[in-house]
């Protein structure tokens, strides 16, 4: 199974798949932010980061 590289939470393919940048990297997950927040594009953008923290 697949994890988050913010946090370390365990996430499907799909969700990593789905929410993850092109690279492949998932920046956060709906454990590290909001469900608003990851559809404006928390799990693929380094400034939403700052934002978590």
């Amino acid at each position: 199974m697949a994890e988050c590289d913010n946090c370390g939470a365990h996430i499907t393919d799909r969700y990593k798949r789905v929410f993850a940048a092109n690279d492949g990297t998932l920046r956060a997950c709906s454990n590290c932010c909001s469900q608003s927040e990851m559809f404006e594009g928390a799990g693929s953008s380094r400034s939403s980061i700052s934002e978590i923290d």
